[in-house]
């Protein structure tokens, strides 16, 4: 299985300070995507930097390949809705928690 990360940024600058109701509704769709994820052992991490100014998210997730890490990255809430913009790469993660990936090269 491979490892994608999304790199996603507010499509309104002013959403951190003055979300809309409309905008709203999708973060909370956004965040119970990113929790189906996780209960699916889809989702590695999901977070978003903590300042105002150029603010973005990441999810790091596993898919057997680009059209299915596509799929993932589409069909999050904030991204389908527009209320976010993402794009996607390649990923692989080094270490973690717990984890020290046996592929990396020394």
């Amino acid at each position: 299985m491979s490892q994608w990360i999304y790199r996603i940024v507010p499509t309104r600058p002013e959403m951190l300070a003055a979300a809309t109701d409309e905008e709203s509704a999708v973060v909370v769709e956004h965040f119970g995507y990113l929790q189906a994820l996780k209960a699916a052992g889809i989702l590695i991490l999901a977070g978003r930097t903590q300042v105002d100014e150029g603010t973005f998210g990441i999810t790091i997730f596993e898919a057997p390949d680009e059209v299915t890490a596509r799929a993932v990255m589409q069909t999050d809430p904030a991204v389908s809705a527009g209320v976010m913009s993402a794009e996607l790469y390649p990923y692989a993660v080094a270490a973690r928690d717990g984890f020290a990936d046996s592929t990396i090269a020394t």
